[in-house]
Order: structure tokens, then C-alpha cells, then sequence
């Protein structure tokens, strides 16, 4: 079981979780498994991807020496089976005689690696695409076995999440965002769709049969006493910030920028006096918060060591001066206005098994580790029953004899 190097990191761990995929890749939402690039595929040049292009033949040409399965980048080879009926080339691969095609890895490629996609041709470029894929393929037989087990999403399930994905930016940044991975509103859709269905099952037959124990968090803890040893004090802060100029990073849920000084001092002013009305700070945050780095988690700027702090004076004072849950007045900086609120203190020293914070994060911990081991363990047994047929794994096996 991998050990957490520090404290912070365990406290910190539902902030990060929280932190929407909306601000970095609008496809990042979708489940996708997060294989990074590899060179597994060598010597591989552009004669041989042209090879890689024509159909697999039927019989009375030369059949393949293997079948062959892509699992995470992986080629294994499999006892020798029949010929193969003849393929069209643009499906790279067949699960349950459902196509996926070129096409679609093509474009999930494209979002994923830029301007580096431009090099589709290379072998690093042909082996992220294998890996692509075999999640294509995992998805595939996930969506399908919802399916059957009657698992459905709603179109206004989907209008839901569609909603939260654009919150973030304008219409004209949306359509950038989109245009930047070449992607369309409907493919968004579709993957949202894949993506609502999949969690669905996966809380169905993964999450709720998950549990932790005491023990295993007693013993969690015995194995990494030493990462809960606060070595100083730390205060856990959020804040709102209006800054003095227009902001092209603003990503609140409402798109507001103060576009001049003037504007900056009556927002902060209007953003204060609802605070002492009683509105809740992290909803007022990810509504009008001009800090684009932490607007949509709430305002949240995680734990803040003491002897940080203290290199801010100005702001050391004023969170001095908090009792957690307190917020502080309007503090004026150079690049604008900031409202603290102080949510909570860590203090110094050995946090003890029985504080009940440190159960909560440990059981959140050794829950999502169990729930990674259960659900990879799920798809390959539903890759079992399946039948997959990798055509992009066995084109680049035949180009290579």
C-alpha cells in the first residue's frame, strides 16, 4: 500500500478532489484511465505505417501468426487462431461486433496531445494511440454491459453536467476551449453521456461493495505515524479576490471581471456586505472570485504553513486575528482586493489516530485505493466475457513480419 509522504497531503486530498476538471481539459471529465506516453512501439517507420492502413486480409492470403490483445500499452501474444475476415481499415477495433474507429481515437488523440499530435505518424504518437485505444475498448464493454443491466442517463442528467462543464467560461471561451481540442458540442455530449453511465455502474457494482474497517485504518496509521506529525502550525485559509484590472484567466460560475478599479472597489464592497449578510463564502467565491486558481473550489487556497505566513505580515496579522470560521474585512494589495476566511488550524505536532479528522481522511484514502484495485479487476473480467478484436495491435504485428 503506497505511503503518504506527508500530512498536508491527506488533509488536502477532498480539496483536490473538489478542484473541477472544468478549468484545465473539458474532456479530462470523461473517464478516461491516464496512460501516459511510451515508446513500447520501435521501429516503426512511415512505409511501415502505410502498411498499417490497408485491411486485414481474409482467407487465401497470408493469415497472422497471432491473435493479439492491447492491454495498457502492452501487445501479448495469444495461441494462433483462424483467418480473419476482411476489416475496412478505419476500424481499429471490434468488441462484440460493435466498431470503434479510427476516427475516434484520432480525435481523443488530438485533444489530449496538442500541438504534439501534429507528429501522428511516430512511434511514441502510434503507441499513445494503442493505449487509447484499449480504454475506447474498456469503455465499450462497460457502456454495453450498463446496457444490459439497465442502467440509463437521462437527457436532462446530461443537460446537468453540460451546464456545469460551460460554467466556467463564456460562450466564446467554451467554443475555444472546444475548437483547441477539436472537438464538437455533440462529441462533448456523447462523452459526457458515456462518462454519466459508467459512474452509474461503477457505484452500482464497485463503490457500494466497498468498505473499511477500523482495523485497516488503525493499522494504516501504525504503518505512517510519521506523516502525521505536523511539523508547524498550519492554517487552512480561503479567500476572494477582485482584482483592480480586466482579467482574460476570470473563471467564476458567473464570468464577472471588474474591468477597472472603479468597478474592482464596488464589487469587493457588494461581495463584503453579502458575507455579512449571512451568504455563504464558498458559493460567493465560485460566483464572482477573480483568482483563477482557486474561484471554483470554493475560494479554497489549502493549508498555509505558519512560517509562510509569516513572510506576509500584513496578512500573518490579519489571519492572527481569525477564529475559524471568521472572515477578515477587505484587505487592499497591489493587484486588487482580498477577503480572507479562516477554516480552520492544524496545529503543531503528532495528530493522534483518534482525532476524528485523521480517521475521515484515512478511510477517503484506503476507500479510493480499494475502489482503483476493485475496478480494474471489474473490466478485466468483463473483458473476458467479450469478444475484443485489438485490428490496430494486429495491423502493427503483421507490418513488422
Amino acid at each position: 500500500m503506497p505511503q503518504i509522504s506527508h500530512w498536508r497531503a491527506i488533509k488536502n486530498s477532498s480539496r483536490m478532489d473538489n478542484v473541477s476538471n472544468m478549468q484545465t481539459v473539458i474532456l479530462s471529465d470523461v473517464h478516461h484511465l491516464a496512460y501516459r506516453l511510451s515508446a513500447a512501439v520501435t521501429g516503426l517507420n512511415r512505409e511501415f505505417w502505410a502498411k498499417l492502413q490497408r485491411p486485414l486480409r481474409g482467407r487465401g492470403s497470408r493469415a497472422p501468426l497471432a491473435c493479439l490483445l492491447a492491454s495498457a500499452g502492452a501487445v501479448m501474444l495469444m495461441p494462433a487462431c483462424k483467418s480473419q475476415k476482411a476489416v475496412s481499415a478505419d476500424i481499429w477495433a471490434q468488441v462484440d461486433g460493435h466498431p470503434i474507429f479510427q476516427s475516434q481515437v484520432e480525435k481523443i488523440y488530438r485533444s489530449r496531445a496538442g500541438s504534439a499530435g501534429e507528429a501522428g505518424d511516430s512511434e511514441e504518437a502510434l503507441s499513445y494511440k494503442l493505449n487509447i485505444l484499449n480504454e475506447l475498448i474498456n469503455n465499450q464493454i462497460l457502456v454495453a454491459h450498463a446496457a444490459r443491466s439497465g442502467i440509463t442517463v437521462s437527457e436532462s442528467e446530461i443537460d446537468t453536467k453540460m451546464a456545469q462543464l460551460k460554467s466556467p467560461y463564456s460562450q466564446e471561451q467554451y467554443q475555444q476551449k472546444l475548437k483547441e481540442r477539436g472537438i464538437s458540442e455533440d462529441d462533448l455530449r456523447d462523452e459526457v453521456r458515456t462518462t454519466l453511465t459508467v459512474n452509474k455502474l461503477i457505484n452500482r457494482d464497485i463503490s457500494a461493495r466497498v468498505s473499511v474497517s477500523d482495523a485497516d485504518i488503525s493499522t494504516f496509521y501504525q504503518n505512517n505515524r510519521a506523516s502525521f506529525d505536523v511539523p508547524e502550525t498550519e492554517y487552512h485559509l480561503a479567500q476572494i479576490q477582485v482584482t483592480s484590472g480586466s482579467n482574460s484567466d476570470v473563471h467564476n460560475l458567473k464570468n464577472d471581471d471588474a474591468k477597472t478599479p472603479q468597478m474592482a472597489e464596488r464589487k469587493i464592497q457588494a461581495l463584503y456586505a453579502q458575507l455579512r449578510s449571512g451568504q455563504d463564502f464558498a458559493t460567493v467565491a465560485q460566483n464572482y472570485s477573480e483568482d483563477p486558481t482557486t474561484a471554483m473550489s470554493g475560494g479554497d487556497m489549502g493549508f498555509v504553513p505558519e512560517s509562510s505566513l509569516a513572510a506576509n505580515p500584513a496578512l500573518d496579522h490579519v489571519v492572527k486575528e481569525l477564529k475559524p470560521g471568521q472572515i477578515s474585512g477587505i484587505i487592499t494589495s497591489e493587484g486588487g482586493y482580498h477577503i480572507i476566511k479562516l477554516l480552520g488550524i492544524e496545529q503543531a505536532g503528532q495528530h493522534p489516530l483518534t482525532d476524528p479528522k485523521v480517521q475521515s481522511q484515512i478511510r477517503k484514502t484506503l476507500q479510493n485505493e480499494k475502489e482503483q484495485l476493485l475496478k480494474a479487476a471489474y473490466i478485466e473480467t468483463l473483458r473476458d466475457t467479450a469478444k475484443v478484436r485489438n485490428l490496430l495491435a494486429e495491423r502493427i504485428v503483421q507490418a513488422a513480419q
